[in-house]
């Protein structure tokens, strides 16, 4: 699963993997991305699992991205694969669009209005 995430995050989303191996490192908008396979508790977090969610619908956080032109973002990134679950979107702030990945997290691209 971290492979197809690295793949995604460098092939579709434009980044730099940093680190190919496990944990996968991708620089992407100023930031890096660190792609771990998950696992049971460790003695860092003794009563916790890591796992990608079961469901792709219910996700309990989302990477938020903010560009400066979220329009070429989303056609760039679209054109390059990257399944959007809508078109970018006025709100109060910003514009928005959210896109799936292939860990079932959902990335929410923003951008000024």
């Amino acid at each position: 699963m971290w492979r197809r995430s690295r793949r995604f995050y460098a092939g579709v989303l434009g980044g730099e993997v940093l680190r190919a191996g496990e944990p996968a490192i991708v620089a992407l908008a100023s930031s890096w991305i660190v792609i771990n396979t998950g696992g049971p508790p460790t003695d860092d977090k003794p009563t916790v699992t890591l796992e990608p969610p079961h469901d792709p619908d219910h996700v309990s956080s989302f990477l938020n991205i903010r560009v400066a032109d979220i329009n070429a973002v989303y056609e760039q990134w679209h054109a390059r694969g990257a399944a959007f679950l809508t078109a970018p979107a006025d709100r109060a702030l910003s514009s928005a669009a959210t896109c799936a990945t292939p860990t079932a997290t959902s990335l929410k691209l923003a951008g000024q209005r």
